[in-house]
């Protein structure tokens, strides 16, 4: 893709293709839940030749289309050809290559080893059976990678899925929905493109699963939704993540991670560090690094670098614009340079910044950088503290006891120690939050679970031995049948053991089986 000759979306541009989407809609949402439910219940969506089939569909959709894709991530966020595919299509690409690649092993059934009471003539196992009919209400930061990551779980898991993807990103849902149609069982996974009032219709329904993502005020609302059938969820949020800058620590090397943090996706990451914590020593040297490492990635003005993104919309813009003036405290030392027509902001750092002040009140979503300092790392972990338990945490450090410090006496969703972000692309870490951050995890074999119900499983066979064994169950009771039970049913502590009690169960099954003989003779 040449960039140049791309132009920024204007808000009457993303209008334009909001109307555009409405009749390009297969479907109304009322229609799309009932064809997704049907095609369900039908069992189309179960076996694993499908799954596997739909996976490497959706795997050929990325591969495919990358030009189309990235174009229309630019428009809708002036998102790079280099990051869209890295951020975007890598990452997406990989859940599916993994599904596919762990598929037979994650929905086999699972035999597990019955306890005593069930030792003979008993199997017992745990059948992976997929939720059903499912809908993933996705964001507009990460359009792409957001909505396929959940959707690799519905579909290796064996469920229908409905797709909300997000309006403030039009392109892009316009793109996936007309490439979900192409390349995709139309069956099984429909695309409901539109607003609020299409997601408010959507949620009156009656869900087996819903997978969202996005910020804690809408996630309120689903979770009422929700329950209204008592649906499972899974919530995917954000929250301010802070980052621990150490004086134990390569400065330079910490100073280009967080900048690539910071600056990915023009700040709008929900993982992107939300602000800075160090003592006044380290950021005397931390911030030429800082500025160093900026001016390396997108120059003295990153506005004329094709690498720099935009904030996605005005109303994103006069958010983060309106804190950033309205701060009573602190001093903007790197960027602070904002262009409305652009929708752009630059890189802005804004150093020793109050505690209390309106960038440390909600999540910034945003290139802007506030830096909190701290006496020691004991007012760090007090100031992380008495915050809400943000997505992830991020720690620069050589010093290993105080990354455990850190670690034994916070909590997050997730923890980096010496970088930021490359978690979210690793496939074995479960990505979820925690509290006010997020409910449930995914990425790898989470995705898989976390659209699969795990259902109890025990067969049992009917012969006399079995029966003999289980007799002192039945009534009419006796004291001498309960000391029986409660010696064969109660289990021994490891601690509790001697000698005579680690050989004691066969003892019991003779003891039992005699009974029950003299029962049934």
């Amino acid at each position: 893709m040449t960039t140049s000759i791309l132009s920024f979306s204007s808000d009457a541009e993303i209008l334009q293709v909001r109307k555009k989407q409405t009749p390009a809609q297969p479907q109304s949402s009322g229609t799309a839940v009932e064809t997704g439910r049907q095609t369900f219940k039908s069992g189309h969506t179960k076996p694993l030749k499908f799954r596997r089939h739909q996976l490497e569909q959706l795997w050929r959709l990325l591969d495919e289309n990358v030009e189309l894709l990235s174009e229309a991530l630019y428009k809708d966020l002036r998102k790079s050809n280099h990051e869209t595919v890295i951020g975007e299509i890598i990452p997406s690409k990989e859940e599916i290559n993994d599904a596919l690649k762990h598929l037979d092993e994650w929905a086999k059934d699972e035999y597990v080893k019955p306890s005593l009471v069930n030792q003979i003539g008993t199997k017992c196992l745990v059948r992976k059976e997929p939720k059903g009919s499912t809908l993933i209400i996705s964001p507009w930061n990460y359009p792409l990678f957001l909505t396929i990551g959940p959707l690799v779980g519905a579909i290796a898991a064996g469920c229908t899925a409905v797709i909300k993807p997000s309006e403030v990103a039009p392109h892009s849902a316009k793109v996936m929905s007309e490439l979900f149609l192409r390349y995709l069982d139309s069956r099984a996974y429909i695309v409901i493109n539109g607003a609020a009032h299409e997601t408010t219709k959507l949620l009156e329904h009656k869900w087996d699963h819903i997978f969202y993502t996005g910020n804690g005020s809408i996630a309120k609302i689903i979770m009422k939704a929700a329950s209204q059938h008592l649906t499972s969820l899974t919530l995917e949020l954000g929250g301010k993540s802070p980052a621990i800058i150490d004086e134990n620590t390569n400065i330079k090397i910490a100073a280009k991670r967080i900048a690539f943090g910071k600056s990915f996706n023009a700040g709008q990451t929900c993982v992107a560090p939300d602000y800075l914590l160090m003592t006044e020593k380290v950021e005397e040297k931390f911030m030429p690094a800082l500025k160093e490492a900026l001016e390396g990635m997108f120059g003295t003005n990153p506005q004329k670098s094709p690498d720099y993104g935009r904030v996605v919309n005005h109303r994103h813009y006069q958010r983060l614009t309106k804190v950033l003036n309205e701060n009573q405290s602190g001093e903007i030392v790197i960027g602070g340079q904002t262009d409305e027509k652009d929708l752009y902001i630059a890189p802005t750092v804004v150093s020793n910044v109050d505690r209390e002040d309106k960038l440390m009140e909600d999540e910034i979503f945003g290139p802007i950088l506030p830096v909190i300092r701290v006496a020691d790392i004991d007012d760090a972990i007090e100031y992380i503290n008495s915050k809400d338990d943000s997505l992830a945490l991020y720690v620069f450090t050589s010093n290993n006891k105080l990354a455990k410090k850190v670690l034994d006496s916070t909590r997050s969703g997730g923890v980096v120690i010496n970088d930021t972000l490359m978690h979210v692309a690793e496939g074995a870490l479960p990505f979820g939050g925690i509290g006010p951050s997020g409910m449930g995890s995914y990425h790898g074999k989470k995705s898989f679970d976390a659209f699969t119900h795990e259902r109890s499983t025990m067969i049992k066979n009917v012969n006399p031995v079995g029966e003999a064994l289980m007799a002192v169950r039945y009534a009419p009771y006796n004291t001498t049948n309960l000391r029986v039970a409660r010696a064969f049913l109660e289990s021994i502590p490891k601690f509790k053991k001697s000698f005579f009690t680690k050989n004691l169960k066969w003892i019991i099954v003779a003891a039992v089986f005699g009974i029950g003989y003299k029962r049934y003779a």
